[in-house]
């Protein structure tokens, strides 16, 4: 056994009920005294409630999915007329999405406060759209550094955007299992957090406001986000980045609709990954415990869905086939890509 595996260094509180006190002891530790609070219009009086006890300075809500540039740039004009110390950002993947966009430029420190499964909060990736082309980077400055797990923060998520999140965290765990930079620690925390989220997602399903169900989730998202900063972006992503920078579709949603077609079609050639999730899914097959789990969540199913057109199929073929890494287990050529995009365009099962 031989591998190089590094932790990025971070803070993780994790309590139910007890946001607002970990936000204002983080924001303290920091020394952070002019705070911009990032969060879309639909977050903010539960930002306000989280950032009761902290120094803001500035409260931001332009919150785009896919951070275009021109949004991150005015953000980044925002936070310097206002002189802020400290970002908190409380919403989704896109709110997280924007203050590494502002760190990115800035250096800033990030206190995040996640209300959704997305887990951008615990890695160290950016992303950035400029017309239908998403870019995504590594950048130490964009990891927050503290993170403020509160379930009861995500008990008014709606089912379908619940459902999505989730599997978009498990997509994470997934990926990580056959990441560019994958070791065995990836693969343990991948597994645990299929674990968590295969636990988790049909106890949300069924009740919204189970904390039980949102913690093993949340947890789960967590190890997901972990296990995929560290092995890397692997087919999955690549996949989901392409499309969702090419046809501006919604992340999640995405991610939900292409993850059962890549583990299909990467898992018969990754017999050992493949053994470790079917064991977290508590399945006889990793494919199959994935399917069933779908079927209980009544999982999004087709790209067309969404808004992908037809013909965008051949439009992104090539954009993926450059994106994709090396080691990925099964060798992807135009011919066997087109068909998972194209099955997973028509919601045709994997």
């Amino acid at each position: 056994m031989k591998f190089t595996h590094e932790s990025l260094p971070q803070r993780v509180r994790f309590a139910t009920g007890e946001a607002p006190a970990a936000v204002a002891a983080e924001i303290e530790t920091l020394g952070a005294t002019r705070v911009m609070v990032i969060a879309g219009e639909r977050e903010a009086e539960l930002a306000a409630r989280v950032t009761a006890d902290v120094p803001v300075a500035l409260r931001h809500d332009e919150v785009v999915m896919h951070v275009p540039v021109e949004v991150a740039e005015r953000a980044r004009e925002r936070a310097a007329e206002a002189a802020v110390d400290a970002l908190v950002c409380v919403g989704g993947g896109s709110t997280t999405g924007l203050a590494k966009a502002v760190a990115l430029t800035t250096g800033l420190p990030i206190v995040a406060v996640p209300t959704t499964y997305a887990g951008s909060e615990a890695t160290n990736v950016w992303g950035l759209t400029s017309g239908e082309t998403k870019t995504t980077g590594v950048d130490a400055r964009v990891l927050p550094r503290s993170v403020v797990y509160d379930p009861s923060l995500l008990t008014t998520l709606p089912g379908e955007m619940t459902v999505a999140s989730g599997l978009n965290a498990l997509a994470h765990c997934v990926d990580a299992m056959w990441g560019p930079r994958v070791d065995p620690i990836d693969q343990v925390n991948a597994a645990e957090g299929i674990r968590g989220l295969a636990a988790g997602l049909p106890l949300v399903k069924a009740d919204s406001e189970s904390i039980e169900g949102i913690e093993q989730t949340l947890y789960g998202a967590y190890l997901a986000a972990v296990s995929f900063t560290s092995a890397g972006s692997g087919m999955h992503h690549k996949i989901c980045h392409v499309l969702g920078g090419m046809f501006n579709l919604p992340h999640a949603q995405t991610h939900a609709v292409v993850l059962p077609h890549v583990l299909a079609f990467n898992a018969p050639n990754a017999p050992e990954a493949e053994a470790r999730m079917a064991a977290a899914f508590g399945a006889s097959s990793a494919v199959a415990g994935l399917a069933e789990l779908r079927r209980t969540l009544d999982a999004p199913k087709a790209l067309e869905d969404y808004g992908m057109p037809e013909d965008g199929i051949a439009k992104a073929v090539a954009p993926i086939m450059a994106a994709i890494p090396d080691n990925n287990p099964t060798p992807v050529t135009e011919e066997n890509l087109t068909a998972l995009l194209t099955a997973a365009w028509a919601g045709e099962e994997s």
